[in-house]
């Protein structure tokens, strides 16, 4: 079979689009650049070319995920209705982008990436840019709310949603928890607390 003829930038990419699929299928764990460079056709040494070892290229991963959700986010505040309704339609799909992608998910929110001092350089734009655009969002929601306020509420909505996520992600929630709760009832509730009311006195 005829090996790939990668050009400039070429591999790079490749390595990261097939190491993103390696993590949606089995998990960050699954990635090897031994097996990527195989898969991709190329040498072992190949890979190193354009990222120093493993972590790097998961780096490069995660900024690809947050980079992603960044459109997920900006899409759903692009759509209709009231700073409200467009915030939790941004949740929703949040939400739904955390289902379908788990492994992604993790990589993003439960690494030790962001812990690192300094973090990967790669990871801090994408991370932040995702971050500030949720933030845009609460403060599109309760327009004349204080910023710290904004802030505060931010950080609380997105503890409540990703934690929410994380734990359905690991089958945390058996029926004795949630029944006689349908899931849509559960997701409304979640939301409801996420998202909460404005300060008193903007009510």
């Amino acid at each position: 079979m005829d090996r790939p003829a990668y050009h400039h930038g070429d591999l790079k990419s490749a390595l990261i689009t097939a190491a993103l699929a390696a993590v949606e299928q089995r998990g960050p764990e699954a990635v090897s650049l031994r097996d990527l460079a195989q898969s991709l056709g190329v040498s072992r040494a190949a890979p190193y070319r354009h990222f120093a070892n493993r972590d790097a290229l998961l780096a490069a991963v995660a900024a690809k995920g947050f980079e992603e959700l960044t459109v997920v986010y900006e899409t759903a505040l692009a759509g209709p209705g009231d700073g409200r309704e467009r915030l939790r339609r941004a949740l929703v799909d949040y939400l739904e982008f955390a289902r379908r992608r788990p492994g992604l998910h993790a990589l993003m929110f439960e690494s030790d990436f962001l812990q690192r001092k300094p973090p990967p350089r790669v990871m801090i734009g994408p991370a932040d840019r995702a971050y500030e655009v949720l933030w845009e969002a609460v403060a599109g929601a309760f327009p004349g709310a204080d910023p710290v306020w904004i802030r505060a509420r931010t950080v609380t909505m997105l503890s409540t949603v990703v934690g929410y996520r994380v734990l359905g992600n690991v089958d945390r929630f058996k029926p004795h928890m949630v029944d006689p709760l349908t899931p849509a009832e559960l997701l409304d509730a979640v939301l409801e607390a996420a998202i909460g009311e404005g300060p008193a006195r903007l009510g």
